[in-house]
């Protein structure tokens, strides 16, 4: 089995009331979890909650089963977004909440990971951030359609609007895909309040193995407050040993 070093923080940030972020980090370093709730405070804080136990516990109970990774994660995602729907429909004060995920499993010597929404997931190799996942926001469209430039991204008005999330009927756009790692790869898992505040030459920085896993995660979340903090801020590292 794929091992790696892993650490999670998440932290409210300075103008959240409450935290509607949550993350999960499987002890065995198996699987790696995190959410970004939506929809008022209960709301939010409620279907990231939900979403994130709903991964943990159909990953944890189906580790084991003869089917695909691929089949795993989607199966994990769509009982997230089950579980939140019944949630909305049994709490009508909740039917407008929502969730981001981003997921990431070691399994059968394969990195998959399973995505909805904004949170992203970066690989660092070798000083190199890459991002791994692609926004499902209106505005990641527009740029990929050439109707906006990256700077325009950046700081458009509309670049929080997301094309898809959990706990919605019409979920359709789950990625799973296969990530490829080396030793010494890092992978992050994080909530748009890292990403909102600090450009990803800043996020390199401060996710380079001179620090381990914990002081990355802490002085990731230290700069995004730093630069404004104006969101919940949740970041998971693993790297791959």
């Amino acid at each position: 089995m794929m091992k790696a070093r892993f650490a999670g923080l998440t932290d409210p940030g300075l103008l959240r009331p409450v935290n509607q972020d949550n993350y999960y980090t499987d002890p065995d370093g198996r699987f790696f979890i995190v959410a970004d709730g939506m929809g008022g405070h209960a709301g939010g804080q409620e279907a990231s909650q939900l979403a994130t136990k709903a991964i943990q516990t159909h990953l944890g109970e189906c580790w084991n089963s003869p089917i695909s990774s691929a089949e795993l994660l989607e199966q994990a995602i769509d009982k997230a977004n089950d579980d939140i729907i019944e949630d909305q429909q049994a709490n009508p004060e909740r039917s407008d909440m929502g969730t981001t995920a981003v997921v990431v499993i070691f399994r059968k010597k394969q990195c998959w990971f399973g995505h909805v929404g904004d949170s992203r997931i970066y690989r660092l190799r070798n000083s190199q951030l890459e991002q791994i996942t692609e926004d499902h926001t209106w505005v990641a469209k527009a740029m990929k359609a050439g109707d906006i430039s990256p700077d325009q991204a950046r700081n458009h008005p509309w670049r929080h609007v997301l094309s898809q999330c959990l706990g919605r009927k019409d979920l359709h756009q789950v990625d799973v895909q296969t990530i490829d790692v080396q030793p010494k790869d890092r992978l992050l898992l994080c909530s748009d309040g890292l990403t909102e505040e600090l450009p990803d030459d800043l996020i390199a920085n401060y996710l380079q193995p001179s620090a381990n896993e914990e002081e990355a995660a802490k002085k990731l979340i230290e700069a995004a407050k730093k630069n404004g903090g104006r969101d919940n801020i949740t970041v998971v590292i693993a790297e791959i040993d």
